[in-house]
């Protein structure tokens, strides 16, 4: 069994238990010693009913209870579970035991365990997750073995309210750990009423296909935001999905493999086991025993051919492509482009690596990557395509160290031509002027500002002018910067902070910028922004790149429903886009649902294609 689960020390429980003494996370140890062996500790006293332990950073001893569930690899330990409980919603009667080193407990042991309580947060503090509760350094007695385990609970549609979460407290910096969890109000608070204890979810459908550390998301909610291919869109920010909820398995791969499923699938007997709380996708159902998926059949999406006066145009990220990749990937992204995406007229890349990928020693090309796709796409039955492209400095782009990733255009000579006007490098930017009566760029291929310091450590826009039919089209390539540094969504934090939304906002406002430049030069001009955007169609940096109206998110001409391009933590969502311009207002748009749904992917993004008649 592979693990993302990171180590726990003592270093971490001690720093987070100052933390929390010190009020950083919004929590704080209330309990004194007097208090805490006044009366035998039950694992609902060490929950309590915040998501902080009233008992954190204190010894208990000999709580009793059943063991759940046991963890041999990752973060090992056991989690056990009090067999009566205090008939109160808010308390969690079962706890995670963190024993680093494998455990020697057996499901249905009845044991008492000593040991001190931590508050450990995956991910590190600055993370913004929240904390899982957790007995550390313990001494554990079996007092009998073979005894029936806890009833789990069972997570249902009827069970998980359809608010998400509270507003965090002002107070303690938007953190929702200091308030009194109300489990029938909000879903995250009756999650963490929960947390550490055995639960069940029953036959439901799989919205998040299996990843490569096997696990799974399934809703409990099949009507939430639902889609006809079986997924559950992400709609806005106050759209969070409540019914999702993450599984894995216990039982080591070696032992048991873990089902693979894609999105629409169903998970027939559901899953029953602890519920955990980790830094890859939150509440987390560990499952003791696993039902079977049952193949739904979905289906890889073929978008139709362009008709003869039409211009397609596609935006595809092809995840890291370099040669050092087996002709197998370079083979089946080929068979994409001419199968499933009908041959565009213009397709952007995005990720396309330099000619040696991710070593590190100053190569910056990528023309033997760029070759090996396109003769690729040509073996498919495709057409012939050319390219362009600039390539960036060393490692200045972000990405992959050594990779040097890249924006590239390939297209189809028979059907449009491409406008080459010299002197586009890495920091040359280009620019644009009126020419004929038409937008023009002053380089093509060019650059968009890529000295401004939104681009630092990120992928410059890659601009180019094409002629089709005779008409003048500018295509802008994009590949914005990633969400990594965001808080998860469930974070203690609520809403959650999402940091790079900074970064995204000003690449956004650099490119409306030029987009106006090219309407003020000819209001009736053919552009088209596109790429790995890497944020929401309701997202600021939507808002932005569509400022003063000079571009239209075309997503947003597809039914809510069909709007999204990507998959992450159960969530259907948009990251790919196309906008256009004001004169193209009249096009026909696909999302392309190819990758993102899939447990066998090519790519994790969906590619999008948009036609037109210039």
């Amino acid at each position: 069994m592979t693990s993302r689960s990171l180590p726990r020390t003592t270093a971490v429980a001690t720093l987070l238990t100052t933390a929390l003494a010190a009020g950083l996370l919004g929590g704080a140890a209330s309990a004194t010693a007097d208090s805490a062996a006044a009366a035998p500790v039950r694992i609902h006293d060490i929950q309590g009913s915040t998501r902080i332990s009233p008992l954190v950073g204190k010894q208990v001893a000999d709580v009793e209870g059943i063991v759940t569930g046991v963890r041999t690899y990752g973060s090992k330990g056991f989690w056990f579970q009090d067999a009566t409980g205090d008939g109160d919603a808010a308390t969690s009667e079962g706890v995670f035991v963190f024993t680093s080193a494998a455990p020697t407990v057996a499901v249905g042991d009845a044991v008492k365990v000593s040991g001190t309580v931590t508050e450990y947060v995956p991910g590190g503090l600055n993370s913004g997750n929240q904390s899982l509760t957790q007995l550390s350094k313990p001494t554990v007695t079996v007092v009998s073995s073979g005894n029936a385990v806890p009833a789990p609970v069972l997570i249902d549609s009827r069970t998980v309210p359809s608010r998400y979460a509270p507003s965090g407290d002002p107070a303690a910096g938007g953190s929702i750990n200091g308030l009194a969890l109300n489990p029938r109000r909000y879903a995250l608070d009756y999650y963490e009423s929960l947390e550490g204890t055995n639960v069940r979810v029953g036959t439901s459908r799989v919205v998040g296909a299996t990843d490569a550390h096997a696990e799974l998301w399934v809703t409990v909610k099949p009507h939430e935001n639902d889609n006809r291919r079986g997924g559950t869109v992400y709609g806005s920010y106050d759209a969070q999905n409540t019914g999702r909820i993450q599984i894995q398995q216990l039982a080591p791969l070696a032992q048991q493999p873990f089902p693979k499923a894609n999105v629409g699938d169903v998970l027939s007997g559901g899953a029953t086991g602890p519920l955990d709380f980790n830094q890859f996708g939150g509440y987390t159902l560990t499952a003791q025993s696993l039902g079977k998926v049952v193949d739904k059949g979905l289906k890889r999406e073929k978008t139709r051919k362009q008709g003869r006066g039409e211009l397609a145009v596609a935006t595809y990220n092809v995840e890291n492509l370099d040669p050092t990749d087996p002709q197998e990937k370079f083979d089946a992204l080929a068979k994409a482009v001419v199968d499933n995406l009908a041959s565009p007229d213009i397709l952007a890349l995005e990720e396309i690596q330099d000619d040696n990928g991710a070593k590190n020693d100053g190569t910056v090309a990528a023309g033997q990557t760029v070759k090996k796709f396109t003769d690729a796409i040509a073996a498919a039955g495709g057409p012939a395509y050319s390219w362009t492209s600039i390539d960036p400095e060393n490692n200045k782009d972000g990405g992959e160290p050594g990779g040097n990733i890249r924006q590239v255009f390939l297209y189809n000579p028979a059907r449009v031509s491409f406008t080459h006007r010299a002197g586009g490098d890495a920091t040359t930017a280009t620019g644009v002027v009126r020419e004929k009566g038409h937008a023009a760029l002053t380089l093509s291929p060019g650059r968009i500002a890529p000295s401004s310091t939104a681009w630092e450590n990120s992928r410059k826009p890659l601009a180019a002018e094409f002629r089709f039919r005779g008409e003048p089209v500018i295509v802008i390539a994009n590949h914005f910067g990633s969400k990594g540094g965001d808080e998860a969504l469930t974070s203690h934090h609520q809403p959650p902070v999402r940091s790079s939304e900074v970064r995204r906002l000003a690449q956004a406002q650099t490119v409306n910028t030029f987009v106006k430049d090219a309407l003020k030069a000819d209001r009736r001009a053919n552009v088209l922004v596109l790429g790995d955007i890497n944020d929401f169609e309701f997202s600021a940096t939507t808002k932005a790149l569509t400022d003063g109206k000079a571009l239209r998110a075309a997503v947003t001409s597809l039914p809510r429903s069909e709007r999204y391009s990507y998959v992450f933590q159960g969530n259907a969502q948009v990251l790919d886009q196309i906008l256009t311009s004001p004169a193209i207002d009249d096009f026909r748009y696909d999302s392309v649902h190819i990758n993102a749904e899939f447990a066998d992917q090519n790519s994790d993004h969906d590619p999008q294609v948009l036609r037109f008649r210039p």
